[in-house]
Parts: structure tokens; sequence; C-alpha cells
């Protein structure tokens, strides 16, 4: 595992979005961070998509807060007033996810002209994902210090939820199209197609291996048939290779011109 590991100091206040009650924290290395908790109803495999997805980000230059592991000592909640949060601290001690915290972002609305290069990758790397959580309703993109950051990772990668029932199929996630109807980005399918030989060739089997090292060992589930982390990180880097290598239907297709 690579990712830095601090230890929180402080709870500083909850992020009531969705049903993850996500929060505020500090921690020893004088950092904040958007804590995502172990103890969380969505489960470990939340936080493993999160550190999966950031990886592949950084492997196709696309902004993404940094991470680090989160080590929390439950005794943090006997300060806490709010009982739902004092449940899910303890519920949450160890190693949790720590993503910077863009202090100032603006959320991202239809105003922002993004660099098209930049909106098709995130596009194509949605698709290869199947990340269903970026629309207009949702688009979990923040604008920080001028740039546009992706964020909120953890409706990726559904595929590893249907494996405590056996493992799954690689080759069924790799002929899965991606519905881009909703996308807040779907008007650049034309870039995203355009880069989809180079972006592919960037996520080789070197690179995927580095990023599923990004994640502690813990986080990694048994399920029936690989009951080891490294077996685990094999399977992650078998069904993101089939969805890469499958003959990719899932790419979105470009919209036609206006008045066609």
């Amino acid at each position: 595992m690579s990712l830095e590991t601090v230890r929180v100091t402080r709870y500083v206040t909850p992020l009531r979005e969705g049903g993850s009650l996500p929060g505020i924290v500090e921690a020893d290395d004088l950092g904040t961070y958007v804590c995502k908790f172990r103890g969380a109803g969505q489960g470990l495999r939340v936080l493993v998509a999160e550190v999966i997805v950031t990886g592949l980000c950084r492997a196709l230059d696309i902004p993404t807060p940094e991470q680090v592991v989160l080590d929390l000592d439950p005794e943090i909640a006997r300060y806490e007033a709010d009982e739902e949060v004092q449940d899910l601290l303890n519920v949450s001690a160890g190693l949790n996810l720590g993503i910077d915290f863009l202090a100032g972002a603006f959320g991202y609305d239809a105003a922002y002209q993004p660099d098209p290069s930049l909106a098709g990758r995130i596009l194509w790397l949605d698709a290869l994902i199947a990340n269903v959580d970026r629309s207009w309703r949702n688009p979990n993109m923040l604008l920080w210090n001028g740039a546009l950051y992706v964020i909120d990772h953890g409706a990726s990668l559904y595929f590893h939820h249907v494996w405590p029932g056996g493992g799954g199929d690689p080759a069924r996630y790799a002929a899965q199209p991606f519905d881009t109807s909703e996308h807040v980005l779907r008007a650049f399918a034309a870039e995203a197609l355009a880069q989809n030989d180079d972006l592919a060739a960037r996520l080789d089997d070197a690179v995927l291996e580095k990023v599923l090292a990004d994640v502690p060992d813990e986080w990694l589930e048994p399920v029936p048939g690989y009951d080891t982390p490294e077996s685990l990180r094999e399977r992650y880097v078998a069904f993101l290779r089939a969805r890469l290598d499958g003959g990719r239907p899932w790419l979105p297709a470009a919209e036609p011109a206006q008045g066609a």
C-alpha cells in the first residue's frame, strides 16, 4: 500500500449529502480531509472504488483530490453530541479514506466551459468504470483554483457488489453498454472517441496493478474463490482488463450534429 496513513485528531462537521454521512476531519499531518467512513451503509467496496478510480484519474490526467488513509480512534466519538455521528465513529474504528478537502471550491454548473479534451477524458473514464453518478442532478465535479476536479467515485465499478454471490463474470461487464443520456458531459462524446486508443493504452497491466496496490488489504473483503487481498486485486485487474480489451461496446456514441 502506497497511500500515506495519518491519524485523525478531530472530527469537525458532517457533510450531510446522501446516505453515507461523510465528515470533515483534521489529521496529525495538519491536513483537512473529507472522511469516507468504513462503517457507513455502503460498505468497504465504496472506499475501494474511490481509491481505484482516483488512481485511474491520475493515469489519465484527470484532476481529482489527493487521498490518504485515515486511522480513526473511536475515542474521538466521546466529544460528539450528535448520536448519529457518535455511532458512525464508533463503528469506523481503524482505517478510513481521507480525501483532500478543497476549501473554497465551487460546484460545477452549465456556465462553465470545460476544456474539451479533459471533458472527453472524464466521459471516457466514466464509461469505462460504469459511473452512473455524474448527471446534472449531481455532477460530482468541483471548480478549484481555476481547475476542474472530479470527486465522489464510490458509485463506480458496480461489478464488485455482486462478488459475494460468486465472483461475477468479466466478459459480462466488458459487454455492458454505458448510458450517456443523463451524463453532464455527454456533448463531449466526440472528444472521448478521439482519445479512445490513447487512453486505453495508458491503462496497461502495470498501471492497473499499481492502482490496486494503493487499496489497503483490510478493505478487500473475501468472496467465494478469492479469499486473499492479492487474489482480489487480480480480480479487479481482470475485470478492468476485460472492459478495456473486449471491443469496448461501452464507448459513448457521438451526438449527431445540430440540424442533422
